[in-house]
């Protein structure tokens, strides 16, 4: 059977002052100031942005 008490008692809760928190990853510190992050896009990916904006030019002969 369950204890009820323990559903009315006041929560423990850690609480950690600003100056007190955990210190940063000095690895992923390192790794963004090196300019780590995405890469350049895929040669594929690049193609069908070409693609889609080369159907977005209007011909010439074509009008509606």
């Amino acid at each position: 059977m369950a204890n009820k008490s323990l559903g009315n008692r006041q929560k423990l809760i850690f609480r950690l002052d600003p100056a007190q928190s955990k210190p940063r990853n000095p690895v992923a510190l390192a790794a963004k100031q090196s300019g780590a992050g995405s890469h350049q896009k895929s040669k594929s990916s690049i193609r069908q942005t070409q693609k889609i904006s080369l159907k977005k030019i209007p011909i010439k002969g074509e009008q509606d």
